[in-house]
């Protein structure tokens, strides 16, 4: 509602703003908006207008072959890259939030540099240090590589839900025999389960949407859904990548309605 002591010009820079902060929004949003309709295409190229609505390229995405050992292997690779990212990125944050040492500035920059280091890079630098070792085309070395991704964003998110932790909480634990195991998971964990979940998603988005090291480090018997999808733009340019693209933007829509469920609750904590 617009406030009636706004002089004509303050009025028309109210719409203006919305108008030009609209349309922003929609320029952003309309590749979304316009491949989802293609997916359910009857016909065989990405071409408007639609000759037909079918669900073919959805079943073609989940019976061939070569998707649904990709959509397998995002499945294996993702979540175990998650776990790992979450356990050493929640203990990295413990720690470097606890105290006061000599080199954390540089400890908790080389943590985050896979964060602000190019992709590419760190896909080249990977393979010329694996490649030696013959774990090159292997799970492991992909499960490692995606966890060093992901745990940039466990550590920014448990550090800043530590922001606002009392310390004191633990203390009067130690102070009444509660080991700092026991002290961990009935105290600390819960409280700061928010930026951990938080950290995790993020994590898990992360590695599920990763393709450039993926394509340094993975043979064709580790090829990922995003590597698969990259393969067949490059090769045969199919509806099916529509339908795996549509069901990614489901699966982003509930990690950002998840994420935002996690920051009210943070923020309920908080205040209790």
């Amino acid at each position: 509602m617009l406030n009636p002591t706004m002089s004509p010009i303050e009025k028309v820079w109210h719409y203006v703003l919305r108008i030009t902060s609209g349309l922003t929004l929609l320029f952003l949003i309309m590749p979304v908006l316009v491949i989802i309709p293609l997916s359910f295409n009857e016909g065989s190229f990405l071409v408007y207008p639609l000759t037909g609505f079918s669900f073919r390229w959805y079943q073609d995405l989940f019976s061939a072959p070569e998707w649904i050992r990709s959509l397998q292997n995002s499945m294996i690779v993702a979540p175990a890259a998650t776990v790992l990212a979450m356990v050493l990125g929640t203990l990295a944050s413990i720690g470097l939030t606890r105290g006061e040492f000599r080199g954390k500035g540089i400890i908790m920059f080389l943590l985050i540099s896979p964060m602000v280091v190019p992709v590419v890079i760190v896909g080249v630098a990977s393979y010329l240090f694996f490649a030696p070792l013959g774990m090159d085309n292997s799970y492991t070395t992909l499960i490692l590589e995606h966890a060093a991704l992901g745990v940039p964003f466990v550590i920014i998110t448990v550090t800043a839900t530590l922001q606002g932790y009392n310390h004191n909480l633990t203390r009067a634990a130690a102070n009444l025999g509660a080991s700092p195991i026991t002290t961990f998971f009935r105290i600390t964990l819960p409280l700061i389960a928010p930026g951990v979940i938080s950290g995790a998603l993020f994590a898990f988005a992360t590695s599920f949407d990763e393709v450039v090291v993926t394509l340094f480090l993975a043979g064709p018997e580790q090829a990922t859904l995003p590597r698969q999808m990259f393969s067949g733009i490059r090769e045969n340019l199919s509806p099916t990548i529509a339908a795996a693209a549509t069901l990614l933007i489901g699966f982003s829509i509930l990690l950002l309605l998840t994420l935002e469920w996690l920051r009210g609750r943070s923020e309920r904590l908080r205040t209790s």
